[in-house]
């Protein structure tokens, strides 16, 4: 047995039917040359003999279900890799849209408590010679950071490698033990200094208006109390055309990214009349993990206007460059305890919103949480298959009914859009905005 971090058993004790904690990811392969419509049920009977799983996804919580007893691991020694491990397949015409569909379903259900939680599902049957695998597993257990690094893990730059081991039996660095951990003066030594960090936040954040403020956004459509079912979207840009817009604008692939989804967000709430006077606000995750480690949670935050007010892509982009270089400049020399601690303030409203009707009534601190999670630079592949593409999957919050995660992926930058199915309707639109704005931003600054 083993005590839950607070960072992790938040994330079980705030769980419920409406709100599922889980964190996912979607990956496209291609056939190796050669194979035939038998190759996923091979791979699927060689994965679930392999019957090896890492320590860290063998875990389950202790303790009653559905009471406030989530605080201690206990390994699951009887773990059944057929109930994790799990095959599927597409209906024709095997599209991607069925299978962005399937994805949405999954990614709605809840994951067994009484397992260790983590879900991993091939799919066969897409056309054009691919197949997918899409996993999940709970936010207690892995960040999004965390969990892309352990796919990468479990991946080779050699397409003739094929004794390539599963993504849950790959070793996986908690980064909580070994000589790089910090010694107890250091900790006590970032915990004293969260004081005197608070009040220089407090000074630049509010006196000095050094960073977009908690509550200054506007109550949007994806404010509201949400469901548990899902809709997922993704697809996939050229990551040189989007460095190219940044080179011309001094402004960073992040920035850039931001522009998009400003650009696309304006369109989409247009088009359903419900874009609002004041410009949305993007709550933006920092990773703090320095240390390569691919597991836990680190994380801090900052606000980020989107400038949805303003019709101009140009002035958009400035607006944000402008609002992240102020946001990261508040926490500018502090120690990733301190980051973490100040983090909660803009973060702590999600919290509140698990109360019955508190969404309704306070204004919302954000409109929506947008990441972009660093990936693999070269073409990847498993067992000989290559992976054309990787999308992240991840977690709409009460009061927050959509999240946008990004990450890179071999020369492109990968979006995935994950809503609420009620309050975030039509979401495929989104992808087709993300696109004409980054033609525009090309057009208004290259």
């Amino acid at each position: 047995m083993q005590l839950m971090p607070v960072t992790e058993s938040m994330f079980l004790l705030g769980e419920s039917r409406e709100h599922p904690l889980h964190v996912g990811g979607l990956q496209l392969f291609e056939l190796p040359d050669g194979e035939g419509p038998d190759y996923v049920g091979e791979l699927h009977r060689a994965l679930l003999a392999d019957g090896e799983v890492h320590p860290l996804l063998r875990r389950r919580p202790r303790g009653p279900i559905g009471t406030l007893g989530q605080f201690i691991w206990t390994d699951d020694d009887r773990l059944d890799l057929e109930y994790h491990v799990r095959l599927s397949a597409l209906p024709n015409p095997g599209r991607v849209r069925e299978l962005l569909e399937l994805v949405s379903r999954l990614h709605g259900s809840l994951l067994d408590r009484h397992r260790p939680l983590w879900e991993a599902h091939l799919v066969e049957g897409l056309r054009d010679n691919r197949f997918a695998l899409y996993t999940k597993v709970h936010h207690a257990l892995l960040d999004g950071v965390s969990a892309l690094r352990l796919l990468q893990r479990s991946l080779s730059p050699d397409p003739a490698a094929r004794d390539i081991r599963p993504p849950w039996a790959t070793p996986i660095d908690t980064g909580r033990a070994g000589g790089d951990r910090p010694g107890m003066s250091a900790v006590l030594r970032d915990i004293a200094g969260i004081g005197p960090a608070f009040a220089r936040y407090a000074r630049q954040a509010f006196r000095e208006q050094a960073a977009t403020l908690p509550f200054e956004a506007p109550r949007s459509i994806f404010n509201v109390p949400i469901t548990g079912a899902r809709r997922f979207a993704a697809q996939g840009w050229p990551l040189e055309r989007v460095r190219a817009v940044g080179a011309a604008a001094d402004a960073t692939v992040n920035d850039v990214m931001l522009a998009m989804c400003a650009g696309a967000l304006r369109r989409y709430l247009g088009e359903l009349d419900a874009l609002p006077d004041r410009p949305l606000v993007a709550s933006v995750p920092m990773s703090l993990r320095t240390d390569g480690s691919a597991g836990g949670n680190a994380l801090g935050m900052i606000l980020c206007t989107l400038a949805t007010d303003l019709p101009d892509p140009a002035d958009r982009l400035e607006a944000i460059i402008e609002s992240t270089r102020r946001g990261k400049a508040v926490y500018q020399g502090m120690s990733q305890l301190q980051v973490t601690a100040l983090s909660a303030i803009p973060f702590a409203p999600l919290a509140l919103g698990l109360l019955p009707g508190a969404v309704r009534v306070a204004p919302p601190a954000f409109n929506l949480m947008i990441s972009n999670v660093p990936g693999p630079t070269e073409p990847l592949y498993w067992n000989g298959a290559r992976m054309l593409g990787v999308y992240p999957v991840s977690v709409p919050y009460e009061g927050q009914a959509l999240n946008i995660t990004v990450t890179s992926y071999a020369g492109s930058l990968e979006f995935g859009l994950t809503g609420c199915r009620r309050s975030a309707p039509h979401l495929q639109r989104l992808l087709t905005h993300l696109d004409t704005e980054l033609t525009d931003l090309e057009r208004a600054v290259c």
